[in-house]
């Protein structure tokens, strides 16, 4: 599947058309390219009726009857009828739906789809990214810094300044943002995770080009460090069948795995809660697809797939990648 978003320069509604592309698309394949239009003329070819128009292989699935090509704004309604800027995760995900590509491929020795695997780790379409709202991705964005800077999860009291920039306080946007399962919390109110990272050990190790160390919650989490941070870093896991050591180095935006032929497993029990339960320990790096296949056989409660290292780092790089992104 081919989208194609159409923007005038410096639209401030591209950068959220493509987080929705992003959340609707929730992990699975497609080729997204961003193309700036600045005449008419220009937008009439590319039968454009507004910033942003989204193509799906060539064709608007937004398309009003009689609209003119337009270098304006343009409106979309969501399911509620509301005015916004760009389609809805919900409208997104309808339309790529339709086109019959972006729904599952077949599932190799799976009873569920591709979708429902993917579903918690992104948040059942809707992303990683938490809504600019409310406080909720200034604090979410300043938890990921802190881990990232220090290995280490922040305090509330550390997060009291990108709380109060929405006048609230940093426990109750850190209760919100766990409530959505952007970071999940402990008994006493402090982040134990904000994936992709952890707060205990994990068998996922990264160490950052920082020299900072920290723990990544699963090994998809841990592949999406890098595109998030964008900086090199090295994760160290191991297969938990055999013990086998398992490096990911990122030199410059490509993976150097170790060994050449280790996978990742993708899967989640058929229960209900936040990924850190229904996925995260599901999740992980093997030496081979033998040892793999023998976890998943030993482990029938866990639904899922053997997974490439591409596909892999695609997930990871979606899921992850926009986190950190300034709007």
């Amino acid at each position: 599947m081919r989208i194609t978003v159409l923007t005038v320069p410096d639209c401030p509604n591209a950068p959220v058309v493509r987080e929705r592309i992003t959340a609707a698309l929730g992990g699975r394949d497609a080729r997204v390219e961003l193309i700036e239009v600045r005449e008419e003329a220009e937008a009439a070819r590319w039968q454009m009726t507004g910033s942003p128009t989204v193509l799906v292989d060539g064709v608007d699935p937004f398309a009003v009857a009689g609209a003119p090509a337009s270098v304006s704004c343009r409106l979309y309604r969501d399911e509620e009828g509301r005015p916004g800027g760009a389609p809805s995760v919900e409208a997104l995900r309808q339309a790529f739906a339709g086109t019959g590509v972006s729904a599952s491929a077949p599932v190799e020795e799976c009873c569920r789809d591709d979708r429902d695997v993917l579903d918690p780790i992104g948040r059942a379409g809707r992303g990683r990214s938490a809504p600019d709202e409310r406080g909720l991705r200034a604090v979410h964005q300043a938890v990921l810094r802190h881990f990232a800077a220090t290995g280490h999860a922040p305090e509330p009291a550390d997060l009291a300044a990108a709380a109060a920039s929405a006048g609230r306080t940093a426990a109750d946007v850190l209760a919100e943002l766990a409530c959505e399962d952007f970071l999940t919390l402990d008994a006493a109110g402090r982040i134990s995770a904000a994936y992709p990272f952890c707060a205990v050990p994990t068998p996922h190790r990264l160490r950052l080009a920082s020299g900072v160390e920290a723990w990544a919650m699963c090994a998809i989490d841990a592949l999406g460090v890098a595109a998030m941070l964008h900086q090199d870093v090295t994760v160290s896991s191991c297969d938990p069948v055999d013990g086998r050591p398992i490096t990911v180095a990122f030199t410059d935006g490509t993976a150097h795995w170790e060994p050449a032929e280790a996978v990742v497993f993708v899967g989640q029990r058929d229960q209900a809660g936040p990924a850190a339960t229904v996925c995260c320990d599901a999740l992980n790096f093997f030496a081979g697809p033998t040892t793999a296949e023998a976890w998943a056989r030993q482990h029938p409660e866990v639904q899922g797939r053997v997974t490439s290292q591409a596909e892999a780092l695609r997930i990871a790089e979606q899921t992850f990648g926009p986190l950190l992104a300034r709007e």
